[in-house]
């Protein structure tokens, strides 16, 4: 009986809530059958447990969507013994119209009027005690991101569960009946007439209970000249655009301190290791194991929580600000196309200095549909590493304005790439009754809280070390299994018995033995293809060497170049940079789309997809090349 749920519009605050009561105690994943991210935890007070449920956010409970009839049903089945109203105290009216949806369902429950703190900035002054006497339930002012106000909140969960209220006051909806009539795909005029009646008769409900409730100077928002400014429709994606640009430069600066520490490991770890265990007479391939792979392993788990970390904090700040929903309203009418959110703006711009950070910047996305089709969205964008391979060999095969002509028609290919993905995952993940629209009222810019920023970016950039730890070392041992050989030859190899097995199939595709090493490589990771390729062409390294120590890896470009121009045609060398582009970004992408999804099944999807893709899309370049450059 002391099971508390957690509801309220996206962006309300719930989140920071859930995080704040539970911390690590908690678990997400999907609801049964459902692509809506599930959120369970639990939290000790006064050595009493009580379990806490994340309802999904959505903007009503009368809609269609799969978030508003899990809500629904979820509150209806009695499960919750009390459930936490959050509302927006800046923007009470709007907020408070999912509470005139609520209070139809005779549920306990008591109301947190969220973001007081901007609400004060804003000059408004709100009478909680009123609106409590109005509503019959407990109210109290809040700021979800300020641990100081939780002992408050825990007494009064406490208090609630022990001895709870319902509401007293709910809209009078008898005549319209909005349950039992719902507008449908060519229903009636009068169908809508009714669902608008008592559409009016809520807001009717909510301008009653805050009707001398909410004074100040503050209670109309008005644009800011910034803003006048940032939602002109060409002038303010510009802006938008450098912000959001800006701001991941400066997400890359905090990381890379971190990730400069973490490429010092295996330098530092990985001779000694391996000089005590070839000393112990250990077989090479444990050898390999503890000196090569483990100290990579944490070099790449350490980048990977570096780059959630900087976004984390850069991005959260932008959210917390209130940057994020003019850059949502100025691009939604574009990335509507794809079946996204303005919000999805962000995570594909940063998708082009890295995926993994990119896909962690899905975070601002409403819902978990939408972010699963973001992360989908944000890995057919080349990340930083393809920008430094691509002219590297392209330049090997063609002249300059044949690399430009590359360069171009890859990012041609992405905004071809998006939509694909957009049609084939977006039925599922995104049906179009179950997506929000353009954001129509802006939230008021605030003071961030730095502390809550902070905590929550750590917070999460641990959690991911923790988590992929496991994931990128599975991936690592069996990429290892595959590519180690103790001599360094590489015909010793398992990749290469397998490669050389399968090439009369590759071959079709356009990928030689070598050339499809190199594309199983950039699987792993893209800063390995040249060192791999190195290795198949030219024999002078270990593919498995190689593979890992990215971080520390040197080609000689002319060597290499002489050994793929005198092996493989022009066109098998278009063919192969194209497959390395658009196959899976990488296993750290992997692991942390894994790890922000918590859905193995639409991960191996969405990876499935770009490995068939990418090879179907070398087979079509080849080909077509093969005309025009010869085979």
């Amino acid at each position: 009986m002391n099971s508390i749920a957690l509801l309220g519009q996206p962006n309300s605050g719930k989140s920071t809530v859930f995080n704040q009561l539970t911390g690590s105690r908690q678990h997400v994943g999907n609801w049964p059958g459902k692509t809506v991210e599930k959120k369970d935890g639990s939290f000790t007070y006064n050595n009493i447990k009580y379990n806490l449920t994340d309802l999904p956010g959505s903007y009503g409970l009368t809609g269609n969507s799969d978030e508003e009839k899990i809500t629904v049903d979820y509150i209806r089945s009695g499960k919750a013994d009390l459930v936490c109203v959050l509302v927006d105290a800046s923007q009470l009216q709007r907020s408070m119209y999912m509470l005139a949806e609520f209070a139809e369902m005779n549920v306990p429950a008591v109301v947190l009027l969220n973001m007081i703190d901007v609400a004060k900035d804003q000059h408004k002054e709100i009478n909680a005690e009123l609106i409590e006497k109005r509503l019959g339930v407990p109210v109290i002012p809040f700021v979800a991101a300020d641990k100081k106000y939780y002992d408050n909140l825990k007494n009064l969960l406490v208090k609630e569960l022990n001895d709870p209220h319902m509401l007293t006051s709910r809209p009078d909806l008898t005549e319209s009946q909005p349950d039992q009539v719902q507008p449908a795909k060519g229903g009636s005029a009068g169908d809508a007439s009714v669902v608008m009646d008592a559409s009016n008769k809520k807001y009717e409900w909510v301008n009653n209970i805050l009707d001398g409730a909410v004074t100040g100077e503050g209670t109309n928002y008005k644009l800011s000249k910034f803003d006048r400014i940032v939602t002109r429709p060409v002038l303010g994606k510009v802006i938008c655009l450098g912000i959001i640009l800006a701001a991941f430069l400066v997400a890359m600066l905090i990381c890379a301190p971190f990730m400069s520490l973490g490429g010092m490991i295996p330098g530092l770890i990985s001779g000694p290791i391996a000089s005590l265990l070839n000393g112990w007479n250990v077989h090479p391939w444990l050898v390999s194991i503890f000196s090569l792979i483990i100290p990579n392993t944490l070099y790449f788990c350490i980048s990977m929580a570096a780059f959630v970390l900087g976004v984390n904090l850069v991005f959260g700040l932008l959210e917390e600000v209130g940057f994020i929903a003019r850059a949502a309203y100025q691009f939604d009418n574009v990335l509507s196309r794809l079946g996204l959110q303005g919000k999805a703006i962000a995570p594909i711009l940063m998708g082009f200095g890295c995926t993994i950070g990119g896909a962690s910047g899905t975070r601002v996305m409403d819902n978990w549909g939408q972010r699963m089709l973001a992360m989908a969205v944000v890995w057919a964008v080349p990340c930083g590493s393809i920008w430094s391979i691509i002219p590297v060999i392209s330049g090997m095969f063609f002249p300059w304005w044949g690399v430009l002509l590359i360069c171009v028609g890859i990012l041609v290919y992405v905004v071809i790439l998006m939509f694909i993905v957009s049609k084939i995952f977006g039925k599922k993940l995104s049906p179009e009754t179950g997506r929000s629209g353009m954001v129509m009222e802006l939230p008021p810019y605030h003071k961030p809280h730095w502390g809550h920023i902070i905590k929550e970016a750590f917070y999460k950039a641990g959690d991911i070390f923790v988590r992929a730890l496991r994931t990128v070392f599975i991936m690592s041992i069996i990429f290892w299994i595959f590519s180690y050989t103790s001599t360094g030859n590489i015909e010793n190899s398992l990749l290469y018995r397998v490669g050389t097995f399968i090439e009369p199939v590759t071959k079709f595709f356009g990928l030689g033995w070598q050339s499809f090493m190199s594309f199983i490589s950039s699987a792993f990771a893209k800063e390995a293809v040249l060192g791999v390729l190195n290795a198949v062409f030219v024999g002078q390294s270990n593919v498995a060497d190689v593979a890992f120590n990215v971080s520390n890896a040197t080609v000689d470009n002319g060597i290499l170049a002489q050994a793929m121009t005198s092996t493989i045609s022009q066109a098998e060398a278009l063919a192969l940079m194209f497959a390395c582009t658009f196959n899976v970004p990488c296993v750290m992408a992997l692991s942390t789309t894994y790890r922000e999804s918590h859905s193995f099944k639409w991960t191996a999807a969405v990876a499935v997809f770009y490995v068939l893709s990418a090879l179907l899309l070398s087979c079509i370049v080849y080909h077509i090349a093969a005309l025009f450059l010869g085979a």
